[in-house]
């Protein structure tokens, strides 16, 4: 009966999105990019169903909290992540890629406490993509972190261009900053202290801390 209400297809991925804290509609669709708005509101009416979120009207719209029984699940679904980070290839892990969740999800995880005071503005550029997927705007002010995929006009103050590839190896624990600006598979233009912070803000996938054991290791192209 578990396995009927939580092993749906891209239910663990809305029950992660709710576990980071999304609440809102939109913001849970930015977790799930590839899942379509009518499925996600499908998943969503089961798992309210189920007694694992509510629905609550908020000021902008409806907002879906977890109940007691959804927060129960956190250990289930890191369990699961933990998993896939020892056990599913790494090669595996890089395929695929999304640039929209890499982005959300380094957003969520970025911490502040190593930039400047004032506002900072870091532009990612990843060249090989198609043109509307290429850029992303990081805006820092204070512990407030946005995310843009169109510029904000603000100056930039770090320019960081790699292939996605490379910024997901570095997000999931399988490469660092250095060793990949070593291999000049990573370029930092701009403020010398945010770039040579870049691996204290940056932060990593709350699941990179686990070795992976699958047997092969990334092949990196340039």
């Amino acid at each position: 009966m578990a396995a009927e209400i939580v092993c749906t297809r891209w239910t663990a991925l809305v029950l992660r999105e709710l576990l980071c804290g999304s609440r809102r509609f939109n913001d849970l669709r930015r977790g799930v990019p590839r899942m379509s708005p009518t499925l996600l509101s499908k998943r969503l009416k089961e798992l309210a169903h189920a007694g694992i979120i509510e629905v609550r009207r908020g000021d902008d719209g409806f907002e879906y909290h977890l109940t007691p029984a959804g927060e129960d699940l956190r250990g289930v679904v890191m369990t699961l992540g933990f998993w896939g980070q020892r056990w599913v290839e790494t090669e595996q892990s890089l395929e695929k890629l999304d640039p929209s969740l890499l982005m959300w999800d380094m957003r969520r995880h970025l911490d502040p406490t190593p930039m400047p005071p004032q506002r900072c503005t870091i532009r990612f550029h990843f060249p090989e993509l198609a043109a509307a997927r290429q850029k992303f705007w990081m805006v820092v002010d204070g512990r407030k972190v946005d995310l843009c995929s169109t510029d904000p006009g603000f100056e930039i103050d770090l320019y960081v261009q790699c292939s996605l590839r490379t910024l997901t190896a570095i997000w999931m624990g399988f490469a660092n900053v250095r060793g990949e600006i070593e291999e000049k598979r990573l370029q930092l233009d701009g403020d010398p202290h945010i770039a040579a912070s870049m691996q204290q803000w940056l932060g990593l996938s709350p699941f990179a801390q686990e070795r992976n054991r699958a047997g092969k290791k990334v092949e990196r192209a340039a």
